[in-house]
């Protein structure tokens, strides 16, 4: 998987298990236990890249429906309500989407 390169396995498991119960995603938790926080912008635009499947340069709501399985094969897809709480704090501009700006402001904040 192609985040491996920038998180280790055992980051990767800590964020996952986090957030297993429905509805207990919390991007702030998911961000600090898979270690994301201290990743440079470098980095992070790396991982925006794997998030944003379709490359259309930004993470619409869909993808981020699917957002924990790029981080493992077979991980839940969160719920509406959580897609919809992740979106929201990250869509700064109010465009319904999130760019990798804002995608790394709100992995830094």
């Amino acid at each position: 998987m192609a985040l491996l390169g920038i998180l280790t396995a055992a980051e990767i498991a800590a964020a996952l298990q986090s957030c297993e119960a429905l509805d207990s995603f919390c991007c702030k938790t998911f961000f600090a236990k898979a270690s994301l926080t201290g990743k440079s912008k470098e980095e992070l635009s790396k991982v925006f890249g794997v998030i944003d499947q379709d490359k259309s340069g930004f993470i619409e709501e869909e993808e981020l429906s699917k957002f924990l399985q790029n981080f493992k094969d077979g991980a839940r897809v969160l719920t509406d309500k959580e897609t919809k709480e992740f979106l929201a704090k990250g869509d700064t501009d109010g465009d319904g989407k999130i760019g990798v700006d804002e995608f790394i402001a709100l992995v830094k904040c």
